[in-house]
């Protein structure tokens, strides 16, 4: 199997836990990765150490969200999947509407021109139709909506196996090997 090319965008949507149980996972998979481009807005950091208590995200190197220099602001750098988690609404609505005034939504442009793989893992609830109308461009577009909603018959026992149930799907969508829990198995 070839070594897939990752983007990881990390929004100021609430829902840090599950972009820090990401990384740690994909980290651990370089035998299947060769590289894993981060970009992180502001905001995100912002939540990150309000819900988090920590800086760890300090701990990969990431671009900055402007930095239109970045491999993965251009299709010609070859990589296959996009993940953004958690995902803003805001994001969302950039995205559906091809708005690329940043690094994350231009990458999420290139990718679904490249049509390659974007997955959104959205956090925000209720949704309004704004929301889902945003989301179904998307869909049509080609990307993937995985709501952070987890799964509880594995029966977690912290913040972070709970989490971990909705990375696990996201790295299944990214089709890397993944041990996890699975129904009636």
């Amino acid at each position: 199997m070839r070594k897939k090319k990752i983007i990881v965008a990390i929004t100021g949507a609430s829902g840090s836990i599950y972009a820090k149980v990401l990384l740690n996972k994909l980290t651990k998979l370089n035998e299947n990765i060769e590289t894993i481009g981060v970009v992180m807005s502001e905001n995100a950091k912002t939540v990150w150490q309000h819900e988090l208590s920590n800086n760890d995200y300090e701990n990969f190197n990431f671009y900055g969200k402007n930095d239109f220099m970045a491999p993965f602001a251009s299709g010609s750098a070859k990589y296959e999947t996009m993940i953004v988690c958690p995902c803003s609404m805001g994001t969302i609505g950039r995205i559906a509407a091809g708005t690329s005034d940043d690094l994350i939504t231009r990458a999420a442009d290139v990718i679904l021109k490249e049509r390659r793989k974007l997955i959104l893992v959205v956090r925000d609830t209720p949704y309004n139709l704004i929301h889902l109308r945003n989301m179904q461009t998307i869909t049509e577009a080609g990307g993937i909506i995985c709501p952070a909603s987890p799964s509880f018959y594995s029966k977690p026992q912290s913040f972070e196996e709970l989490a971990a149930t909705v990375v696990d799907r996201v790295l299944d969508l990214c089709e890397l090997p993944v041990t996890t829990f699975r129904w009636n198995e």
